[in-house]
């Protein structure tokens, strides 16, 4: 299994519309990838949006946001289960 974490900051006036997109569109477009296991969706209150997805193999990536809701590009870090 991946677990990739998503994460993107919006500009103030902007980050309502920024955390619907993301509810709304983009990680229902993951949720039919046949290798997606399971989403979750948080947010901070520094603007942050974060989505946290689980995959049976690579990651379909996330749609970068529509122009002028994200303060900056996304970061995107992929991680693995440790045995432990």
């Amino acid at each position: 299994m991946i677990v990739r974490m998503w994460e993107v900051r919006a500009y103030p006036r902007t980050f309502t519309d920024l955390l619907a997109w993301v509810c709304d569109e983009a990680v229902p477009r993951l949720e039919v990838e046949p290798l997606h296991i399971a989403s979750e969706v948080f947010s901070s209150t520094d603007l942050r949006v974060v989505v946290i997805s689980r995959w049976r193999g690579d990651p379909r990536p996330l749609a970068d946001p529509p122009d002028g809701l994200a303060a900056r590009s996304p970061h995107v870090w992929d991680f693995t289960p440790v045995d432990r």
